[in-house]
């Protein structure tokens, strides 16, 4: 019996591509399935999200999750990361650093936002520096014609903000927070608000203009939607 993506609440968006919208904070999940393997983009905000995500994505994959894309470094997008034990995970170049010295402050944040202050402990320290790092652009075989580009195209929200490209019909963008929808994109103390719109650039160049792009919190946009964006962040804080 074939298990489709509305049964388990997510929104199919090509052809073995699929996002759910996570309760709380409206975070986005991705899940981008190929042969034999399963991608999933954002692991949610504590270590029960995780594993209800793992579940729903091992239902849809009919069989583990064997990469996990982390688009950046904030609880809601990470801290279900420990749920997924075996999995190779990716994020930018830098983001390493952050989970080894900054789990206190991720933990405090989680904590101000509502989540229980036992959850947010639990997830902390569970946290493992991702090992695989990417500078630049780096492309997954995910196995039977199904391949992912991870690209590092910050900084922007972050100093360390990744975006995953799958191509088909149509490309779909998994763009992390770089681009939000449900609320005005967050500029918190660890973005880089000067090069936010250079990444938005960077972003469009890659997806181009018939692309689905997945924002790491609200609906799906087109690329129109996030070119207004970008402007409206050039205009906000004074950069061209």
């Amino acid at each position: 019996m074939t298990v489709t993506w509305e049964e388990h609440g997510w929104e199919r968006l090509a052809a073995g591509v699929g996002r759910c919208r996570l309760p709380g904070w409206d975070c986005t999940a991705g899940l981008v399935l190929g042969a034999g393997t399963a991608l999933m983009v954002d692991a949610g905000s504590s270590l029960a999200e995780g594993a209800r995500l793992r579940s729903a994505a091992q239902a849809l994959a009919g069989g583990r999750v064997t990469h996990l894309a982390l688009t950046h470094v904030h609880f809601d997008h990470v801290f279900g990361a420990a749920a997924f034990a075996g999995a190779g995970v990716y994020a930018a170049v830098g983001a390493d650093g952050v989970f080894r010295r900054g789990r206190d402050e991720l933990r405090h944040d989680a904590v101000h936002h509502g989540l229980p202050a036992d959850e947010a402990e639990e997830a902390a320290l569970a946290l493992v520096p991702p090992r695989q790092l990417v500078s630049g652009e780096r492309t997954l075989d995910l196995g039977g014609g199904r391949q992912a580009l991870l690209a590092n195209v910050g900084p922007g929200h972050t100093a360390h903000d990744l975006v995953v490209l799958v191509p088909g019909d149509p490309e779909v963008v998994f763009c992390g927070d770089l681009v939000e929808e449900s609320g005005e994109p967050q500029a918190g103390p660890d973005a880089v608000p000067s090069r936010w719109p250079d990444a938005l650039d960077r972003l469009l160049a890659l997806g181009g203009e018939d692309a689905l792009y997945v924002p790491g919190h609200g609906a799906v946009v087109d690329a129109a939607f996030v070119r207004r964006q970008r402007d409206a962040l050039a205009t906000r804080f004074g950069v061209n």
